[in-house]
């Protein structure tokens, strides 16, 4: 088996750790732009050989897990060269522009349109763990539109690394993930900027800073050359959530500046029904 991985990241690091569990008699080669993630990957045994364009032809996998703006331009350059049997598959959070940017490809039947729901806040080669995935969600988009035989490839792939498959149209997908991680990256990198904005007056605020800050703002440690490109493709639903999440706040403070404390307890106690809805969730998984 031959793997082909285009950005050696936390997803693209992780999935072909996966894979060469459960295939050990895989070779993993890797495709990077810059050089010394290239060659931390190699070092750490993330991937096997390093690669060029040229030799995805031979490739039964190839993962494309690039920023997505990249994505828009390496997606079509990759279906050009891909082989007979190769699947294609990137593992962006945007669905839209991605599915456009292939839309009329000659081998769009060679891709398939993946948002494997995991991850954390660190990037590149060395944030690659094994079993990152297992009981998370893959999101699968326009399966419709992936030749049968190569599309249950890769979802035999993502089955074997333990995730769950939902299908959903790229609009859908792009309209909720706003809600659910977009916006949480957005309040976090704010609530990151408040906090050091106000620490420039008060050097001790760290001092004071528990385990509830620190896991809130956790995401503000994400890599802002991935984010900004999510949030330019998924602009007019994250304006729309932000329009909601900040009328919530503004609401909020309304009730404080008037003293209005049962209200604020019933807006709280009305909010922690999503502790039913996540256990829900996780036992659903």
């Amino acid at each position: 088996m031959k793997v082909f991985v285009i950005g050696i990241g936390l997803i693209g690091g992780s999935m072909v750790l996966d894979i060469k569990t459960l295939h050990p008699e895989a070779t993993i080669y890797g495709i990077d732009n810059n050089e010394s993630h290239l060659a931390e990957a190699l070092a750490l045994g993330v991937v096997d050989k390093a690669a060029t364009f040229d030799d995805l032809v031979d490739a039964d996998f190839v993962i494309v897990s690039v920023p997505v703006d990249v994505a828009l331009i390496v997606l079509p350059k990759v279906l050009d060269v891909v082989g007979d049997t190769t699947i294609v598959f990137e593992v962006g959070s945007t669905k839209i522009p991605i599915c456009e940017a292939v839309a009329n490809h000659p081998k769009r039947r060679h891709f398939i349109a993946t948002h494997p729901i995991a991850g954390t806040e660190f990037s590149g080669p060395s944030a690659a763990i094994k079993g990152l995935f297992q009981g998370k969600t893959n999101i699968i988009c326009e399966v419709e539109k992936t030749t049968f035989k190569l599309q249950e490839k890769a979802l035999d792939l993502f089955k074997e690394m333990g995730m769950r498959i939902r299908y959903m149209d790229p609009k859908s997908h792009d309209k909720h993930i706003a809600y659910v991680s977009h916006l949480s990256h957005i309040s976090a990198f704010m609530l990151g900027k408040t906090v050091i904005n106000k620490e420039k007056d008060e050097q001790d605020i760290f001092d004071m800073a528990g385990s509830g800050f620190e896991s809130t703002v956790r995401l503000a440690k994400s890599s802002p050359a991935m984010w900004t490109p999510i949030f330019k493709q998924n602009r007019k639903q994250v304006v729309k959530t932000l329009d909601e999440y900040i009328s919530n706040l503004s609401k909020f403070k309304e009730l404080l500046e008037k003293e209005d404390y049962e209200a604020i307890y019933n807006e709280m106690q009305s909010v922690n029904k999503i502790k039913e809805i996540l256990n829900g969730i996780n036992i659903k998984k």
